[in-house]
């Protein structure tokens, strides 16, 4: 699955065996709910991923002919000047991780560390967001719980448990990283003390919805027939109570991490 660190949504997921054909599916569903602004990945060594893309973010070059006799260059494929993938290189021995290193496969070392510099997720090239968030997968979907009988009979089942538990995470299960402070305070019935902070889904976060969702609220809910499948995740939002200073952006437009969650 691909994970925004900014909003914690994920953009897309793809069930079944690790293959180049899931890997050109998982960015290719990742570039069409994005708006446009998608431009960096971090991912761990997995070869699939730099294909995957390179086919939906390349662009077509033709190479110039050296000399003036023979045929032209074919034409290939190459990464557009502001595309940055990095990927995190695990170094085992003895099935033990002993050293970790960074590997820029798409841009260049100054323009990787000039956006990192920006962002306000991270300083460095590192999959921990979406590897905490694999840990969350397993806590809300029974079937990705280790030494189970709740697995999967079929990865058809399986896609659609996911799109259940994802849609849930989504819209009605608000985040504690995304929580919002209200200023000044809403003051409590009682001698309670005031209420500080607003909670935020990841859905809110992006400005898809404006509240938190109940099950009932998600489950009843009917999708129009043209409506336009696609998240913003670079907007700026005011602060609740201070509508006009407006909230700092978390982090640049495009951030996407990559990874796998194993299930049983």
């Amino acid at each position: 699955m691909s994970f925004d660190p900014v909003h914690k949504i994920i953009p897309a997921f793809v069930t079944g065996e690790i293959s180049q054909e899931k890997a050109d599916r998982l960015v290719e569903q990742t570039k069409e709910v994005n708006d446009g602004s998608l431009h960096v990945f971090f991912s761990d060594q997995r070869p699939q991923y730099r294909e995957a893309i390179l086919k939906s973010f390349g662009q077509w070059v033709q190479p110039e002919r050296k000399g003036t006799r023979g045929r032209f260059p074919k034409p290939r494929m190459e990464p557009p000047a502001d595309l940055l993938y990095a990927q995190v290189v695990k170094h085992r021995r003895k099935g033990r991780v002993v050293k970790i290193t960074e590997k820029v496969v798409f841009g260049t070392q100054e323009a990787l560390q000039a956006y990192l510099e920006r962002s306000p997720v991270s300083r460095r090239i590192n999959t921990a967001f979406v590897e905490r968030q694999n840990n969350t997968m397993r806590h809300h979907n029974r079937r990705f719980t280790r030494k189970t009988l709740g697995f999967s009979k079929e990865d058809y089942w399986l896609e659609r448990q996911v799109h259940l538990s994802v849609a849930y995470y989504h819209f009605c299960l608000s985040h504690g990283g995304l929580r919002e402070e209200i200023f000044p305070p809403i003051p409590t019935k009682g001698s309670g003390s005031p209420k500080k902070w607003r909670r935020v889904t990841p859905m809110m976060s992006a400005e898809v919805t404006d509240h938190v969702w109940t099950l009932q609220e998600l489950l009843t809910y009917r999708v129009p027939p043209n409506a336009h499948v696609g998240i913003s995740c670079a907007k700026p939002h005011p602060r609740l109570g201070d509508p006009e200073q407006a909230a700092p952006t978390r982090a640049p437009p495009g951030v996407t991490i990559i990874s796998t969650i194993k299930g049983h």
